[in-house]
């Protein structure tokens, strides 16, 4: 129970600070509260300030004004923030020249220099403040002479470390904000493009689920629909092996497309059935027999246990390869070589051609399916003709990959 509480200051991790999102959600809007509540401090602090010191002179009509303008042009501080600074500080001025207590007058200058700093106008906020403590040397130390109060002596050198301090702390205060806010904003923009290239590869992976299912089981159900209806008047009892195979192609590409689906519904949710791998070779091997084509299959070296985004890269590759030769080529035979090194899966599917008519005028995103798949492990695919005829799929998987795999 006390790990689950949490101060009321906390917030979350990578969240913009409390008065940035107060600000965020206020922009383009008139700061009228802060500003009255500014005013207020300023005119009841300012009277309570002058009762302590009797050597300054008294608060009068224009004092009351001087400390209701400085508050006023806090009004202006998001629209146009060199102005407000600039104002505050001026106005701050003549509130010292006029010989009054020193008091809160000073509080409207801290909110407009956060104000300029904290939007980027940081020259124009030290350029106000450093020309509000020069006036403050020459008011104390020359223009003393002609301005009250009345018998009013220069002043002392050693205190002028106190309003040098208080200048350095406002501009460093609010330099501080400043970086932290540039610092929120960036991190919103990393998270952002995080999640957004998260999500890009997410569809990136489910596309390529989906079109090496679909393209797969399809162009069995294609093949052999062509054989059903070529059957079905002369030899009709042999058309239903044909439907056979449409069923179970079918059945197993609705199988696969509804486990993507539900990876999509239940996000980070485990899928029913495990991915598919090499071991089930053997299926497609079967499939590829239904749409009349013989695989050969080759092993070399000791077989071992892949990674699980190598083992599923490697059946899709060999699933799409297939696939291809199915479609585009003449030939009824393919061979698939795996070959096991120490530190990479070798894969191979030949076939001895040629390439079908509709070859020549078909595209389709089969071999950069497969590149994107090889890629993401670290690996690479070559594809292309063979000088002696027919085509050749080569590709090297890595046993380990630089970067997380997901199932």
């Amino acid at each position: 129970m006390g790990r689950d509480r949490r101060v009321p200051w906390a917030r979350e991790r990578g969240a913009a600070p409390p008065w940035e999102r107060w600000s965020a959600g206020r922009a383009g809007r008139v700061p009228w509260l802060s500003s009255l509540v500014v005013a207020v401090i300023q005119q009841v602090g300012g009277h309570f300030a002058a009762l302590n010191q009797p050597d300054r002179a008294p608060l009068d009509t224009f004092a009351r004004l001087l400390l209701l303008i400085g508050p006023a042009f806090l009004l202006l501080r998001h629209r146009y923030p060199r102005t407000a600074v600039f104002g505050t500080c001026a106005t701050t001025a003549l509130y010292l020249g006029g010989g009054y207590a020193y008091g809160p007058v000073f509080l409207s200058v801290v909110v407009a220099c956060f104000a300029a700093v904290v939007e980027g106008h940081r020259v124009a906020a030290w350029g106000a403040v450093g020309t509000l403590w020069a006036g403050h040397l020459l008011i104390a130390h020359w223009l003393y002479r002609w301005l009250p109060p009345t018998g009013d002596g220069p002043g002392a050198w050693n205190e002028e470390w106190a309003p040098a301090a208080w200048a350095v702390a406002v501009v460093a205060g609010s330099e501080l904000a400043r970086v932290r806010r540039e610092s929120w904003a960036r991190e919103r923009a990393e998270r952002a493009a995080a999640e957004r290239r998260r999500g890009d590869e997410e569809r990136l992976r489910i596309a390529r689920e989906l079109h090496d299912v679909l393209a797969h089981s399809i162009s069995v159900i294609n093949v052999q629909a062509g054989v059903g209806l070529a059957l079905l008047d002369d030899h009709p009892e042999q058309a239903r092996t044909a439907l056979t195979t449409i069923k179970a192609a079918s059945k197993e590409a609705l199988g696969e497309v509804r486990q993507v689906l539900d990876t999509l519904r239940a996000p980070g949710a485990a899928p029913r059935s495990p991915a598919p791998g090499l071991d089930r070779l053997d299926e497609l091997t079967e499939q590829a027999a239904g749409a009349g084509l013989r695989v050969e299959i080759e092993t070399e070296g000791a077989r071992t246990e892949l990674p699980p985004g190598a083992d599923l890269a490697a059946f899709r590759i060999v699933q799409e390869a297939l696939t291809n030769v199915v479609r585009h080529s003449g030939s009824r035979v393919a061979r698939v070589r795996l070959r096991y090194v120490p530190d990479a899966l070798e894969l191979r599917v030949d076939d001895d051609g040629p390439a079908t008519a509709d070859s020549l005028t078909s595209g389709g995103n089969g071999l950069v399916g497969m590149r994107e798949r090889a890629a993401a492990l670290g690996g690479t695919v070559e594809a292309g003709p063979r000088p002696d005829g027919g085509f050749r799929v080569q590709v090297r998987l890595p046993r380990t990959t630089g970067r997380r795999e997901t199932r």
